[in-house]
């Protein structure tokens, strides 16, 4: 059994931030994916999921609250970010456990959960859906399609999630760096 803490944003010291950072450094190497100041705002103000190993964190997930429009639906959402693991530490199961428990938190406490990523099929053998719909970001001017985006958002219904039409229009607000 892998052990998960969970420790809101005020409570990680700045050792655990630096680990964080150093994680995320590792996990992102590749200069035009870089994990930047940006990402690390997102991940902040929230509930981390974190997996140590001689006190030292070697995986990492955090959920911060977000209102995600789904269709006709303003829900209040627990959107996850950050989700990485220190590459030396990969395919132990620590990157699932930290996902499995940021998701118990969701829906214990959201409406809805949501993340933006890539790697569709790890989230989906989690009870993650993609979303099938068009993407967008709500702006001061409207909202702005972000077609780029169509196919990488991932939902978690809860039991207070309200039916769905997964193919229905979504939207975030808009923030620095990557909206999704």
């Amino acid at each position: 059994m892998i052990a998960v803490r969970r420790v809101r944003s005020p409570e990680l010291t700045p050792r655990e931030l630096g680990a964080l950072r150093a994680i995320f450094a590792a996990a992102w190497p590749e200069p035009d994916e870089a994990f930047d100041e940006h990402d690390l705002e997102h991940a902040m103000g929230g509930v981390h999921f974190v997996v140590g190993i001689d006190d030292a964190i070697v995986s990492h997930a955090s959920v911060v609250e977000r209102e995600i429009h789904a269709g006709e639906h303003r829900l209040r959402t627990g959107y996850v970010e950050a989700v990485a693991t220190d590459p030396m530490q990969e395919r132990r199961g620590f990157g699932s456990a930290v996902v499995a428990d940021a998701t118990r938190y969701i829906d214990e406490t959201f409406e809805l959960g949501a993340l933006g990523t890539g790697r569709l099929a790890f989230y989906e053998r989690l009870g993650w859906t993609a979303w099938r719909g068009p993407t967008g970001v709500r702006t001061a001017d409207g909202v702005v399609r972000t077609p780029e985006d169509d196919g990488y958002v991932m939902v978690r219904m809860t039991p207070a999630t309200p039916a769905l039409d997964l193919e229905a229009p979504i939207t975030c607000d808009a923030r620095a760096g990557d909206a999704w």
